[in-house]
Formats: structure tokens, C-alpha cells, sequence
């Protein structure tokens, strides 16, 4: 008995020396984005050619590929930035509403062969994008499937998305901390979010049209949206 009645005093002490409030932590995504108009143009263009045989065909994309390929080289786009991007050999089909002598119908007949060469060109200089997209076209190149733009080289930018992440995060803890009578507290976790390294969107309300000559292709190069999400953690502590 003696024991006991000492350790009820002991334990009294321990919880009212417990605090009876725990503030907890808190949790809060940020997110920052930045403008910034391209520097570089990705053009995907490519060549068909059509003969009544594969190698007709092909001799004649042989041809009009080399001649696009060098009118790219004299407008200054280096070899590294020149790429091929498909290939195909294909058979050109006549079908035909003909019955062999048991009804069925006669299989397709190959009239011709289509080849496809396609390349994929970096222009790093976009104010010649609109003369160089002309000259392809000039020169054979019969298929141009797109356009897309970026920044040669985006870490600066995603660095100042993540500044302005963190400061978001930081400026909705505070209202929430004010709001629920609470502080921050010790910086607890910054978890990146997953997907920054996504291709950039294009912000094309602030499109502004690349420098060229009169009856070249129009571009308008526009801007591009590098975003940041990030979550972040705080201790919260009671009011001082």
C-alpha cells in the first residue's frame, strides 16, 4: 500500500505536466509557374514518293530526301540536329469487284509502290523557322506533320517554378495557421510533386510572331508554361 500511495502522487504530476492541447502539423501543396517564350522549334517533315516498282520508288525519295537534307544543312541547321524518324516501303492496292469461277472475289492487285522518309529537324534559330519551313517544302518535302516548341535548356525556369511553389505553400500555411489560431512551426517535409518534367504548355494569348520575310511561313512561336507543384509540411505550435 505504501508503494502505491507513492506512485498516485507521480502519476497526477506526469499528466498535468502533459500539455492538453497538441497542435499537430499541417500540410499544404504550393504551386509556381513561369513564362517564357521558346528558343527552339522540333519540325517533323518527310518525303513520299511513288513507282510503279519498291526501287523506282525509292530511287526517287533517295533523291528528293538528299536534296531536302542539304537545303536544311545551307540554312544552318547542323548534321546533330537532323534525324531520321520513319521509314516505309508500301504496296499501293487496286481491288476489284472480279469473282474467280467459284464465286469468290479476286484478290487485290499491287499497281505501285509508296515509300516514306521522314526527319526530325531541331531549329534553333526560330526567326528562320517560317523561311526554313518553305524551303522544305520547296525542295520535295511533301509532309510536314507538326510543329512544337521548347526551351533549349528549361532548369532555370523549374527552379524559379519551385521558388514560387514554396512561396504559395507558405503563404496558405500562414492564412491557415492564422485562422486556426495555431504557428508554424519546424519545416517538417517538401515533397516534389511527380510530373514537373512534363512537356511545357503552350500559352499562346501572349503569341508573338517570329521576325521573317514577306511571303515566307507565318510562326507564331508564343510562350510556353513550366509549372511546379510541391507539397510541404509544418509542425504547428500553440500561440506564444
Amino acid at each position: 500500500m505504501r508503494i502505491l500511495a507513492a506512485l498516485i502522487p507521480l502519476t497526477l504530476a506526469t499528466a498535468l505536466s502533459t500539455p492538453v492541447f497538441a497542435a499537430g502539423s499541417m500540410q499544404i501543396t504550393g504551386h509556381g509557374e513561369v513564362l517564357a517564350a521558346p528558343d527552339t522549334a522540333i519540325v517533323t517533315s518527310g518525303v513520299t514518293s511513288q513507282g510503279t516498282t519498291a526501287k523506282e520508288a525509292l530511287d526517287a525519295n533517295n533523291a528528293d530526301m538528299k536534296t531536302l537534307i542539304d537545303t536544311l544543312k545551307a540554312a544552318g541547321i547542323e548534321a546533330l540536329d537532323i534525324q531520321t524518324s520513319g521509314f516505309s516501303v508500301s504496296p499501293n492496292y487496286v481491288y476489284s469487284d472480279a469473282r474467280d469461277q467459284n464465286g469468290y472475289q479476286l484478290p487485290p492487285k499491287i499497281v505501285g509502290y509508296t515509300v516514306y522518309n521522314g526527319v526530325t529537324v531541331v531549329v534553333r534559330d526560330l526567326a528562320s523557322l517560317g523561311a526554313v519551313l518553305d524551303q522544305a517544302v520547296t525542295v520535295g518535302a511533301n509532309q510536314i506533320s507538326g510543329v512544337s516548341f521548347s526551351v533549349d535548356d528549361p532548369k532555370e525556369l523549374y527552379n524559379q517554378a519551385r521558388k514560387l511553389a514554396f512561396a504559395d505553400a507558405r503563404e496558405k500555411a500562414e492564412l491557415y495557421a492564422e485562422a486556426a489560431g495555431v504557428e508554424l512551426g519546424a519545416l517538417a517535409l517538401i515533397s516534389e510533386l511527380t510530373g514537373y518534367n512534363q512537356p511545357p504548355m503552350p500559352y499562346m494569348v501572349k503569341a508573338e510572331a517570329a521576325s521573317m520575310d514577306r511571303g515566307m511561313v507565318p510562326v507564331e512561336v508564343g510562350q510556353l508554361t513550366f509549372s511546379i507543384d510541391v507539397n510541404v509540411s509544418w509542425d504547428l505550435e500553440q500561440p506564444r
